[in-house]
């Protein structure tokens, strides 16, 4: 008991006592004994070398980097920036004195506002649980409300700026982001932003995002600027989903009438060219065979005037030569004859037959 009582005096903290102070070479040779492990050259010498080797395995281990394929490396040397270094291992000076920021210029990077992305990596990509809400409500130009959700996808386009020139440019971009998008909505009716006024807001809010990052000189370049849900408040959203519908339907009209004018129209179109072609063709035709016409009756007027008889019995046999082919009987009667009985019968079928029908 009387031994308890010694060493729970000597343990008490509020007792006057004071103990020796414990070197950290008797620590760490305490240590390396109870592992067995003995150091050479006596302890303080052994501890000596002990510390050499931990920092300069602690300087190998903090002197090189690597750098992905798709990031670069900001160097700074006590804080100092000193230059960018590209993809793949590098070394810079150890223990601190030298820092590299990676930064990752080639790849898409996005923000997302009034939703989030389950198991995205960045802290600045998903809003805050307390400004997932907030951020979405906007007014429109008309007084009324909307829920408004989107998403900018951005890159490092300078990694220096990036860096050094706004204290946390990912954060800033969410400001200037939904700062934008409550005055390009703000700009118009409610029934524009819900059914068709998207692509606008879009163009515009991408260009003035833009525009304000290239005048905060924040590094960056905005590539897209996309709208995703835009509903109204519930208590009226019955009401827009029936508006939505109707312009949906009123756009597949619009199609189904561009379908049909489109395969209608160019079939007659078609069909009034061909028949242009067979007008112009007839036309010339008909042109060709008049002036063939008038050319021949003005040679046979030349021959005509000329030999007037001779020429006018040339066109009588000429014409009985055009149009006795076409007959199927031909009766010839004498004009000098007093009746009708003297006649010749040309046609093809009487030739060789007797009157009354019999060889």
């Amino acid at each position: 008991m009387s031994n308890q009582s010694s060493n729970s005096d000597q343990k008490d903290p509020w007792s006057g006592s004071k103990k020796p102070a414990i070197g950290l070479d008797r620590i760490l040779a305490d240590g390396l004994a109870r592992c067995g492990c003995h150091l050479p050259g006596g302890s303080r010498t052994g501890i000596i070398m002990l510390v050499v080797l931990v920092f300069s395995g602690l300087g190998m281990w903090t002197a090189y980097y690597t750098v992905p394929s798709d990031s670069v490396a900001v160097v700074q040397r006590f804080g100092k920036y000193l230059y960018e270094v590209p993809p793949g291992l590098h070394f810079k000076l150890p223990l601190g004195m030298d820092i590299a920021t990676i930064v990752p210029v080639k790849r898409q990077l996005k923000q997302e506002f009034g939703f989030a992305t389950p198991g995205a990596n960045d802290p600045y990509q998903s809003p805050r649980s307390r400004d997932k809400k907030r951020e979405t409500q906007m007014v429109t130009g008309d007084l009324n409300a909307a829920l408004v959700e989107w998403v900018v996808q951005y890159r490092i386009a300078d990694p220096v700026k990036f860096l050094f020139e706004v204290r946390e440019p990912a954060e800033t971009l969410r400001y200037v982001s939904e700062s934008v998008m409550r005055e390009v909505v703000g700009d118009r009716t409610v029934d524009e932003v819900i059914t068709v006024g998207r692509q606008d807001i879009e163009i515009e809010a991408l260009d003035k995002m833009q525009r304000l990052s290239s005048k905060y000189v924040m590094g960056i370049s905005i590539d897209q600027v996309q709208l995703k849900n835009i509903n109204p408040p519930l208590p009226v959203q019955d009401s827009f989903n029936e508006v939505n519908q109707a312009q949906q339907e009123k756009e597949k009209l619009i199609n189904e009438a561009r379908r049909d004018y489109n395969k209608v129209i160019p079939l007659a179109q078609g069909e009034k060219d061909q028949r242009i072609r067979e007008a112009d063709g007839y036309r010339l035709k008909r042109i060709n065979e008049a002036e063939g016409d008038a050319a021949r009756f003005s040679a046979l007027l030349a021959e005509y005037r000329k030999a007037p008889e001779v020429t006018r019995r040339r066109i009588y046999i000429e014409t009985l030569q055009a149009v006795l082919p076409d007959i199927q009987a031909k009766v010839i009667v004498d004009q000098q004859a007093g009746g009708i009985l003297p006649l010749l019968n040309l046609g093809t079928a009487n030739l060789g037959t007797p009157r009354g029908g019999q060889p």
